[in-house]
C-alpha cells in the first residue's frame, strides 16, 4: 500500500493521543492476537530441547514479562533506545533453531548465556547501523530467514506424531490436523481483523480436539495459581565457555543480526502507517527500535528465556483501525505484565497439546519462509542477487543434511556448519562483500564539513565527470547538485552555534548513464531533505526562501534524492542522469 494512501486512514497519528478506553482497548485486541504466539515459542524450544515443565513455566512467565517491557520502551523511546512507535515485541520465532540447539548440547543455563552475549552484537549493530547497510542487506536476511525453516521442519514434523503415553493412536494426527485446517481455511476465506485472529482459532480448535482425545493439559491449568511468580526455573548462566558455547555463538550471532534487520523492515513499515501525511523514514528510529530490541535480548538472557524481536502484527492492526498513538504501545505492554503475574492464564497455553504447539509451528515457519522471500523480491532481484540468494540457501540446505563432504566439514570448528543458517548466512555475507567489490569504483573524497568543502567538493565531481568522458552540461549538474546538496544539510548550523567539528565524505559511483553521489556527513537536526523537498509541492505562494531554493533545484536537477538520518551520520544519496 502507498504511504500516502494508508495515511489517509489514521484516525490518530503516533504523537497524539486517544481516549484512555480506546487505547486499552486496542491494547487488549493486540495483546490477545500475539499472546498464545509469545509463549508457545518457549514451548516449541523448551519441548523440543528435552527441557523440564517448570523450567518451561519460568521461561513463559519471563517471556512474557520481557516483552511487556519491551513494547513500552518501543513506545516511548528511553534516550536511544525504542523506536517512538506502536511496536509489538514477542519470542522471535528466528531463534527457534539455535535455542533448541543450545537446550539440547547445554540446557537452559547455555541458553541464557548465548543470548546474553549475542544482544552486544545487537547494540553494537544499532549504534552503527549506517556501516553494514550494504552487507547486511535484505537478501541476506531473506535467505537467512528462509533457512530457520529448513532448519527447524525437521524438530518440528518429528513432534507432530508425539502424544502422551495411552493416547488413542488418532490423537495426535486428528488434533495437529483440525489446528493446521482451521488456521490456513480462516487465513484463506477471512477478511480484515478476522485474518489476524487465525493462529488463535487454530490453537484454540486443535485444543478442543486434543481435550476430547484427553491429550489437553487440564491438571496443569488446575494446579496453576491465580496470581504469583512461578516457583523456581531460573537457569542461571553457563559460565564455563567450553566447546558447545563456541560452536554455537556464531549462529547465536548471526540470527541476532538478521533479526535486528526484520526489526528495521518493521520499524521502516510503522513509520509509513503511523502520520497523515507522507514523511520519509527517520533512521534514528530505525536505530532506536534495534536498540530496544538488544535490550530485549538482553533482558531475556538474564532471566533465562527466549529472545525477542518486533511482531508485525502490530503494522497489520494500525493500518487496519488507523490508531497509531504510542499511548496504545503502552497499554499492550502494561497488559503483558499484568498477564505475566497471572500463571493460569499462562498455563492454559502451556498446556496446549504438543501436537497441536507442532502444527502451529509448521504453519509459522512456512509463513517465516515465505517472508524470507518476500524480503528477497522486495529488495529488486537481479541475476546478481539471484546467484547470492540461490547458492547461499542450497548452501545452507546440504549443510544442514550434512551432504557436502561431510569428511571435510563435519567436525570443521566444532561442527559450526553443520547448522544450515550458520553455513548459508555465511555465504551469503561473503557473496554480498564480492558483490559490492564488483560493482563499478566508487571515486572517494573527505574534508572538513565547513565553507571550505564547496571548493573541494566542485574540484573532485568535475574531476569524476571528466574521467567518464561526460559532457560539460553534464559536469555542471553534478557541480550544481553538490553545491546545493552541501548548502542544504549546512543551512542552519551556523544558527545552532555548533562548534564540534564534523568530516563530510563525498562518494561518485556510474549508474545506468548517469551517476549516483553520496555525501556523508555528521547528522544536524535541519529535518529530513526528502520531507522537505516533498513539502515544495504544497508551499508555492509567497516568495521562497534562500534554503528552499537550494531545494527546489536540488529537485530540479536529481532524478532521486534520499536522505538517511541516523544518531551519528546522515547519508544523502542523490541520483542523476547524465547529459546527452
Amino acid at each position: 500500500m502507498e504511504t500516502g494512501e494508508a495515511g489517509r486512514h489514521v484516525r490518530y497519528a503516533a504523537d497524539e493521543k486517544p481516549p484512555a478506553p480506546l487505547a486499552f482497548g486496542l491494547g487488549l485486541q493486540l495483546a490477545m492476537l500475539t499472546i498464545a504466539g509469545i509463549v508457545l515459542t518457549p514451548s516449541i524450544v523448551i519441548r523440543a530441547g528435552g527441557g523440564s515443565d517448570t523450567y518451561l513455566s519460568w521461561a513463559a512467565f519471563a517471556a512474557v514479562a520481557v516483552c511487556g517491557v519491551t513494547t513500552i520502551v518501543q513506545a516511548v523511546r528511553v534516550g536511544r533506545i525504542g523506536a517512538g512507535y506502536v511496536l509489538l515485541m514477542g519470542t522471535s520465532g528466528a531463534f527457534i533453531a539455535v535455542c533448541i540447539g543450545a537446550m539440547a548440547q547445554g540446557g537452559p543455563a547455555l541458553l541464557a548465556t548465548l543470548v546474553i552475549i549475542s544482544s552486544f552484537f545487537q547494540f553494537a549493530l544499532a549504534a552503527r547501523l549506517s556501516l553494514v547497510r550494504r552487507i547486511f542487506t535484505p537478501s541476506v536476511a531473506g535467505t537467512v530467514i528462509m533457512l530457520i525453516a529448513v532448519t527447524v521442519m525437521p524438530i518440528i514434523f518429528d513432534m507432530l506424531g508425539k502424544a502422551p503415553e495411552g493416547a488413542p493412536a488418532l490423537a495426535a494426527p486428528v488434533s495437529a490436523g483440525v489446528t493446521i485446517a482451521a488456521i490456513v481455511g480462516i487465513a484463506l476465506a477471512a477478511k480484515g481483523v478476522w485474518r489476524l485472529w487465525a493462529p488463535v482459532i487454530g490453537v484454540v480448535v486443535g485444543s478442543a480436539a486434543g481435550g476430547a482425545f484427553g491429550i489437553y493439559d487440564f491438571a496443569r491449568v488446575a494446579e496453576a495459581a491465580w496470581i504469583g511468580f512461578p516457583e523456581g526455573g531460573w537457569p542461571g548462566f553457563d559460565l564455563d565457555f567450553g566447546p558447545a558455547f563456541w560452536a554455537l555463538l556464531p549462529a547465536f550471532v548471526l540470527v541476532t543480526l538478521v533479526g535486528a534487520i526484520e526489526t528495521v523492515g518493521d520499524s521502516i513499515a510503522i513509520q509509513h502507517v503511523s502520520w497523515r501525511e507522507r514523511r520519509a523514514v527517520d533512521y534514528r528510529a530505525v536505530e532506536g527500535a534495534v536498540a530496544a530490541d538488544g535490550m530485549g535480548n538482553l533482558l531475556s538472557g538474564l532471566f533465562g528465556t527466549i529472545p525477542n524481536t518486533t511482531y508485525s502484527t502490530s503494522i497489520s492492526v494500525t493500518e487496519l483501525t488507523g490508531v497509531a498513538a504510542r499511548r496504545v504501545g503502552v497499554a499492550v505492554g502494561l497488559i503483558f505484565l499484568v498477564l505475566a503475574l497471572l500463571p493460569k492464564a499462562l498455563a492454559i497455553v502451556l498446556a496446549v497439546p504438543g501436537p497441536v504447539v507442532a502444527a502451529y509451528a509448521t504453519v509459522l515457519l512456512a509463513m517465516l519462509f515465505v517472508v524470507g522471500m518476500r524480503i528477497v523480491v522486495q529488495d529488486g532481484i537481479d541475476y546478481r542477487k539471484g546467484i547470492v540468494v540461490g547458492v547461499s540457501f542450497w548452501i545452507g540446505v546440504g549443510f544442514q543434511n550434512g551432504v557436502i563432504f561431510p569428511e571435510y566439514f563435519a567436525e570443521f570448528a566444532g561442527g559450526l556448519l553443520q547448522n544450515g543458517m550458520t553455513a548459508g548466512g555465511a555465504a551469503a555475507i561473503f557473496l554480498t562483500i564480492c558483490l559490492e567489490a564488483a560493482k563499478p569504483r566508487r571515486r572517494r573524497m573527505e574534508t572538513a564539513f565547513d565553507d571550505s568543502a564547496f571548493p573541494a567538493v566542485s574540484g573532485f565531481l568535475r574531476q569524476f565527470a571528466s574521467r567518464n568522458a561526460w559532457s560539460g552540461d553534464t559536469a555542471q549538474r553534478l557541480d550544481a547538485i553538490g553545491e546545493e546538496a552541501l548548502a542544504t544539510l549546512m543551512q542552519g548550523s551556523g544558527e545552532r552555534g555548533e562548534r564540534r567539528p564534523r568530516r563530510l565524505r563525498v562518494s561518485a559511483s556510474r549508474d545506468d548513464g548517469g551517476a549516483i553521489l553520496e555525501f556523508i556527513v555528521a547528522s544536524g537536526e535541519d529535518g529530513n531533505l526528502e520531507d522537505r523537498i516533498a513539502l515544495l509541492g504544497e508551499h508555492t505562494a509567497g516568495t521562497p526562501a534562500e534554503h528552499e531554493i537550494s531545494l527546489r533545484l536540488l529537485r530540479h536537477l536529481a532524478s532521486s534524492v534520499r536522505h538517511q538520518q541516523y544518531h551519528d551520520t546522515d547519508i544523502v544519496t542523490v541520483q542523476v542522469k547524465a547529459v546527452e
